[in-house]
């Protein structure tokens, strides 16, 4: 025996069922996008600087190191390790151009005559005056410019460009990160964003809020060497994803197509 229903109940299970399938597709709570947004168009909010950290030395970094004296053959020596002759014509500006001094898993570094130095765990202030202390023992007066070669941040997530930057002046903040990265997409959850970082062997996560004004002076504002920056995506965008909606535009053009149909026969 073949149940049939009537027509017009078949026409509203349709249009029931055409109706759930686009509310599910499109149930998302509405998302604050608004960096800052409790910081009131009136309120003239003040936070003293105090979140900056100076790097540190650590295993793998890649340093730069130069060094000037009134010297020539001295400055070719610690800065290309070549012990010159005296017929040589040198000039007295360093003329290194290899790619740096790599920091070993012991914080040393092999420097021209010294030998291996531990500049691990140092600022580089701290190992510039370390390095002068030892060359002037050596050489009268020296001047030593230390730079990072590879202080890096990475960026990925929700946001347009994720890469890893090389920033050359080695001091960045969060924001700063975030516009190299071509700023957040509408999916970033601005009010949860994953800091990864690398400090003294241990690797730890916290989460932050930039929809609140007092990122501007947590310690993590500031972004230190290595930190992975990672923007997570709202339920909108996984549900876009979703294998439960990757044929939602085949259904529901097919359940147009028989809604049409259905509404001609009738």
């Amino acid at each position: 025996m073949v149940i049939s229903l009537p027509k017009h109940s078949l026409y509203l299970r349709i249009l029931s069922f055409l109706a759930a399938l686009v509310a599910i597709s499109s149930c998302s709570a509405d998302r604050n996008l608004v960096y800052f947004s409790n910081l009131k168009n009136s309120d003239e909010f003040k936070v003293p600087v105090t979140s900056v950290v100076s790097p540190k030395i650590q295993p793998d970094d890649l340093l730069s190191i130069t060094v000037s004296s009134l010297n020539p053959e001295s400055n070719v020596l610690f800065n290309n390790g070549i012990i010159p002759s005296a017929s040589n014509n040198l000039p007295a500006t360093p003329t290194r151009t290899d790619n740096g001094y790599l920091v070993d898993a012991n914080n040393n570094i092999n420097f021209p005559v010294l030998g291996l130095i531990k500049l691990g765990g140092l600022t580089k202030e701290e190992a510039t005056a370390k390095l002068t202390d030892a060359i002037r023992v050596h050489v009268k007066n020296p001047i030593v410019n230390i730079r990072f070669l590879n202080f890096k941040i990475t960026v990925i997530g929700e946001v347009t460009r994720p890469a890893s930057f090389t920033i050359p002046t080695e001091r960045i903040n969060i924001l700063e990160a975030l516009g190299l990265a071509g700023d957040m997409t509408a999916y970033g959850k601005r009010e949860n964003v994953l800091i990864i970082r690398e400090k003294d062997g241990l690797r730890t996560t916290t989460r932050v809020n930039l929809n609140d004004k007092n990122i501007l002076s947590s310690p993590y504002f500031y972004l230190q060497q290595n930190d992975i920056v990672y923007v997570e995506p709202d339920k909108a965008k996984a549900l876009q994803v979703s294998s439960r909606t990757y044929y939602l535009p085949i259904v529901l053009t097919a359940i147009s197509v028989l809604s049409i149909l259905f509404t001609a026969f009738k």
